[in-house]
């Protein structure tokens, strides 16, 4: 089993969640769907097509933090799918794991939108993305991770990860 913590980054329908599940299917790791730690107050912003904030995002950041410091603490792997668009946002979940990773699936708006529009059952509307888009700031050359390109197969971006 890995050992290694890792957080699927990038704007809503990048794949985050369909490619960390593979991931941490592959190290045998559990995987913590993200989305799931907003409060209703923050899903129901979303769904009215409002974006989040910084202070919306604080306690659900809090809660992420608080999930991986638990599993570094215990010396266990973990894949973890969270948007983490800014700096500060990946530096207060890397305060709670220092040796934390990062895959950062990014890829172009369209195909994105393409993505959004084919999901079903998601409180995310396409009328986000692009605040979204706006606030991510990509990984900087001094966080541990890298980035993918979402145009290859869940499978592919599985390996580069594994690789890296």
């Amino acid at each position: 089993m890995s050992k290694t913590r890792w957080v699927m980054m990038g704007v809503s329908g990048c794949g985050k969640s369909l490619v960390g599940k593979r991931l941490a299917e592959n190290l045998s790791v559990p995987f913590l769907e993200g989305d799931t730690f907003h409060s209703p107050q923050n899903v129901a912003k979303m769904r009215s097509g409002v974006p989040l904030n910084d202070a919306d995002r604080a306690g659900w950041l809090a809660s992420l933090a608080e999930q991986i410091r638990s599993a570094a603490d215990k010396g266990e792997g973990l894949v973890l799918s969270c948007s983490s668009l800014k700096r500060r946002y990946r530096d207060q979940l890397r305060a709670a794991d220092p040796a934390l990773r990062f895959a950062h699936l990014s890829g172009s708006r369209e195909v994105i939108a393409q993505r959004m529009l084919a999901r079903v059952n998601h409180y995310m509307p396409l009328s986000l993305l692009d605040s979204q888009c706006a606030a991510l700031e990509p990984l900087d050359d001094d966080e541990a991770g890298l980035i993918l390109d979402i145009r290859k197969e869940p499978a592919q971006l599985v390996e580069e990860i594994l690789r890296a």
